[in-house]
């Protein structure tokens, strides 16, 4: 099927764990990949996505070969010793904007900044040189007028857009026309992990729901280690997020809790845990006769595991889409993949419609 052109914004951790997990299989033929829905997607394998133009601000990677950059702190990912094929791209200047917070301004020395003109002329010809397809978006967690100028970006040079992050575009109904009408493909948003803490509360909370329980009241508390915890503790940067992750969990259930009865959203930054993530979840409700009932999880993952799979599967269903002229949000995509597309479904009728999609059953 050839490479897939991709590019990546933002070269932190979780994308080093994406493209060290690639290398790991590479290096390791014999081993079953896991965290993905299919090894091979149409046609397009693991290896097949070529990571052809990369984009920071921080002064330790830009300017670096992206194999170099990969490791550079705060970046504390080393599951493999090195990477291959990324000696050739070059990680190149990205406009700052809202992209660093307060916090994670102490962790990152960002490159001074230079006109957004300029910047903008520079990545347009880096993207069209480098023929990039797909652009993912791996923005901190408050970058709203950073996605924007990357989903606009997309737009101007006709590129597919993945966005990891809760800033809404793919879900938002007016950034999706201009997508449906430019028939530009975009997955999105914000990462749905592969056994997560929303998939894991949303599936918890459905399973309730459906044998005939009452929820309540629910919460889910997370805490970590990484710089996305730090920039987190910034509560203005945090609006999004908790609509995300809230409205995933709501969207499983007959009956809305109300907004005093749950709680899903992060909690506290504790640097000891690194790229460690914790997730305490209860839910509280009543069975037969009005008898009470709780259930607690605790689940520990690493961020960048549980994501690189995910992000893994978008970049090739959005080559998918590309390859079949399919534009706007790729509905089946976004409602499997990530906490809050455009339209909301069951996982497990979410799956089915991706199975269609990739199938060739089914539009988007």
């Amino acid at each position: 099927m050839g490479k897939i052109r991709a590019a990546v914004v933002g070269v932190g951790k979780c994308f080093s764990g994406l493209v060290q997990g690639i290398e790991y299989y590479r290096r390791n033929p014999g081993a079953k990949v896991t965290g993905v829905m299919h090894p091979e997607l149409a046609g397009y394998s693991i290896f097949d996505i070529d990571f052809a133009a990369a984009f920071d601000v921080d002064s330790k990677k830009v300017g670096k070969r992206l194999s170099e950059a990969i490791y550079s702190k705060p970046n504390k990912v080393k599951w493999v010793d090195k990477v291959g094929g990324l000696d050739s791209t070059t990680v190149m200047q990205a406009p700052r904007l809202d992209g660093v917070g307060i916090y994670v301004e102490k962790q990152v020395d960002p490159v001074p900044d230079k006109p957004l003109e300029e910047l903008k002329a520079a990545i347009a010809k880096e993207l069209k040189d480098k023929k990039v397809e797909i652009l993912a978006s791996y923005l901190p967690v408050g970058s709203d007028k950073a996605t924007q100028f990357w989903a606009q970006m997309c737009l101007d040079l006709k590129i597919a857009f993945v966005n990891c992050m809760p800033s809404f575009i793919a879900s938002d109904p007016k950034w999706a026309k201009k997508f449906e009408a430019a028939g530009i493909p975009v997955i999105g948003d914000d990462i749905k992990g592969q056994v997560g803490a929303t998939i894991v509360h949303r599936t918890l909370a459905r399973l309730c729901d459906e044998r005939g329980t009452k929820i309540k009241k629910t919460y889910q508390i997370n805490v970590g280690g990484n710089t996305d915890f730090l920039s987190m503790k910034e509560q203005d940067r945090l609006h999004s997020k908790k609509i995300s992750k809230t409205e995933s969990v709501q969207s499983q259930l007959t009956e809305r809790l109300t907004d005093e009865n749950i709680y899903v959203g992060p909690s506290d930054f504790i640097p000891f845990l690194g790229n460690t993530k914790l997730m305490f979840m209860r839910i509280e409700g009543e069975m037969w006769a009005g008898i009470p009932f709780n259930m607690e999880v605790r689940l520990e993952v690493d961020d960048k595991a549980n994501s690189a799979g995910i992000v893994i599967d978008a970049i090739r269903l959005a080559k998918i889409a590309l390859d079949r002229k399919q534009g706007g949000p790729i509905i089946a995509a976004s409602a499997y993949l990530m906490k809050h597309p455009l339209k909301q479904f069951s996982d497990p009728q979410a799956r089915a419609m991706l199975e269609d999609f990739v199938a060739g059953k089914a539009q988007k």
